[in-house]
């Protein structure tokens, strides 16, 4: 099997070359020969230079060129118009033509999209032809989170939310588990609302989310639920689950990234090959400080290689 996977260097106002140098230094020898870079390689060498960076790097123009040394590989694409779609785009082909196993992406400016595409998850939905059943999952060995709804604003959630919607989450999410990771997740679903609102006759709990969960176990998916947001993450209750379900991005992402901060990935589910990226931002303010944590780009080259 192909083993090749692409590291697309993304935004490049950021410390996206600064993690990728760090991360080269770090991981293992024998995932080197089957890495490479997606990016301008003049401006990625320029880069390396601003943080003193020691590293042996190759210039290729072309999938064709890259070979099994241990060298960084640069497939160099050209400055301009649309110049990290393009790189996320190249790497999208390589991966639909099955040329790679799939691809890390580092952080990006959301600006990228122009307000047509809420985020990458979204983007790469679209590339794919995919529906609703994408998932973002953000990953660690010991505990992972989805939200239903992704980037939106708080005052459409109730909105979005319906039965089908987050069936097919589940499904994608548990068929994830079963094929790739060889088990089958424990998965908890929370509420909508503070304490499920437990207080009102009519709730998105009581219309939308217990009657899909009560499907779902009929189902013989392992969910349970609805859960109260404002406890699930405490001490040990949260290690009885492998994935906690949300209703929105910022209900699951804020408790987990308090909890597990750098040592986490943002893994994108239901597209045709495997999407990865680190768990965090472009961090503008501290762009050629050489203070960048490369903690979750090492998790993700890691992930790639051993699923």
């Amino acid at each position: 099997m192909n083993k090749k996977i692409a590291i697309v260097a993304g935004e490049p106002s950021s410390i996206n070359s600064e993690i990728i140098v760090k991360s080269w230094k770090k991981i293992k020898k024998k995932y080197k020969k089957n890495i490479f870079v997606i990016g301008n390689y003049n401006l990625i060498k320029k880069e390396f230079n601003k943080i003193k960076a020691k590293v042996s790097t190759k210039k290729i123009n072309s999938f064709s060129e890259i070979d099994s040394s241990r060298n960084l590989k640069i497939l160099n694409v050209p400055l301009g118009s649309r110049y990290v779609l393009r790189c996320i785009d190249k790497a999208h082909e390589l991966a639909i033509k099955k040329k790679i196993i799939g691809f890390i992406n580092c952080p990006v400016n959301k600006n990228i999209f122009k307000l047509k595409y809420s985020g990458m998850t979204e983007y790469l939905a679209k590339k794919n032809a995919a529906d609703s059943s994408v998932v973002m999952m953000i990953y660690n060995k010991k505990l992972s989170v989805v939200p239903i709804s992704t980037h939106i604003p708080i005052k459409e959630i109730s909105k979005k939310l319906n039965k089908k919607l987050i069936e097919k989450k589940i499904i994608t999410l548990n068929n994830f588990y079963r094929k790739l990771l060889k088990r089958k997740p424990r998965i908890a679903i929370l509420g909508l609302n503070p304490h499920n609102d437990e207080f009102r006759s009519v709730s998105e709990e009581k219309k939308i989310i217990l009657p899909t969960i009560k499907k779902l176990k009929k189902n013989k998916y392992k969910v349970m639920g609805p859960f109260s947001a404002d406890t699930i993450f405490l001490n040990k209750k949260k290690y009885r689950y492998d994935v906690i379900v949300g209703m929105y991005h910022d209900q699951v992402l804020a408790p987990f990234k308090a909890v597990y901060g750098f040592d986490a990935i943002n893994v994108t589910l239901g597209l045709k090959y495997i999407r990865v990226s680190p768990d965090h931002g472009i961090a503008k303010d501290i762009v050629g400080s050489n203070k960048a944590n490369p903690l979750s780009l090492i998790k993700a080259i890691e992930f790639i290689f051993n699923i």
